[in-house]
């Protein structure tokens, strides 16, 4: 497994459980893990990934925004400090500078265009008919 898949999959893990505790959807910020969630969706084995970590279907929608990212705290608190593959572009190229200010502050300040959807009757992230992508 690939470490943006292994990324992915934690994200889904905590997607899930924001969506179980009634709030609102993580923001996707990695283009490189993003990349990864593109080629998975609508393939057998992401319909896999989702059941195995989250035990729903989680789905894909567009969502832009800029600001602090929600969830770095609970992804530091389960699996420890971002690893870099957080701060890299579909190239393979980190951007250090935005690594090196989440070294130093804990908090990732981004951009983002999408972000999952929780399963049916998710009052926070409604399914959408059609799976957007970018």
């Amino acid at each position: 497994m690939s470490t943006a898949t292994t990324e992915l999959r934690r994200f889904l893990t905590l997607s899930g459980r924001r969506f179980k505790a009634g709030q609102s959807a993580p923001e996707m910020f990695s283009p490189a893990v993003d990349a990864a969630w593109h080629e998975m969706l609508g393939i057998l084995a992401y319909t896999a990934l989702c059941q195995d970590t989250v035990g729903q279907s989680i789905g894909h929608t567009a969502n832009n925004g800029h600001d602090p990212t929600s969830w770095v705290a609970a992804y530091k608190a389960a699996y420890g400090p971002l690893p870099d593959i957080w701060f890299t572009d579909t190239d393979g190229n980190v951007d250090q500078d935005a690594l090196a200010r989440y070294r130093e502050t804990g908090t990732v300040v981004a951009e983002w265009d999408c972000s999952p959807t929780g399963g049916e009757g998710d009052d926070v992230a409604p399914d959408r008919p059609e799976t957007a992508r970018r």
